[in-house]
């Protein structure tokens, strides 16, 4: 499905206190961004950041990155956050592909995915979430222990998931 665009996106999206427009300026230093030292989690594909808005308010103990490749996502996800002003949380229009551009060895304690797209052709497993050539980029940034978090509705990305992922060095638990 393709997305519409919003107009006044840009100007919100480049305007908010929210979004951080040079992440890779905190690259190993994001507690620092945020001025304390708690963990750090990631949701990748965030959409329209329910999820991550949600984790905010029940866990401000916790920073929160959001990362949307769509502005015009994003964009709606920045407007909750705004609303409901959570210092805990920064968004990021991003392309994933370079994660290990925005953060340091270690730097990530967990990452979200959910729901992500399946990506279903034969031809296009290597844009999967959790294809190797991400879950190697995860592998960098997150610490011995660091986690991955994924959810998915789909039958045939979850049982490609369950194979590819430990072949990176992730232990699989609580399987649902």
């Amino acid at each position: 499905m393709r997305l519409r665009h919003i107009t006044g996106s840009e100007d919100y999206v480049a305007q908010s206190e929210y979004v951080v427009h040079e992440p890779e300026k905190n690259k190993g230093q994001w507690q620092q961004f945020f001025g304390n030292g708690h963990p750090i989690h990631v949701e990748i594909g965030m959409g329209k950041g329910q999820f991550i808005e949600q984790m905010a308010l029940t866990h401000p103990e916790i920073n929160y990155i959001g990362i949307e490749m769509q502005q015009d996502v994003l964009y709606s996800a920045a407007k909750k956050i705004a609303e409901k002003e959570l210092k805990n949380v920064r968004l990021l229009v991003f392309d994933i592909n370079h994660i290990e551009d925005i953060f340091g060895e270690g730097e990530v304690d967990r990452f979200y995915i959910n729901f992500c797209d399946p990506w279903p052709k034969s031809n296009q497993k290597r844009r999967r979430l959790t294809h190797g050539n991400f879950l190697k980029c995860y592998r960098q940034v997150l610490p011995m222990g660091g986690q991955i978090h994924f959810k998915t509705d789909n039958d045939k990305l979850f049982e490609w998931s369950l194979e590819e992922i430990p072949q990176f060095g992730f232990r699989l638990s609580e399987v649902t």
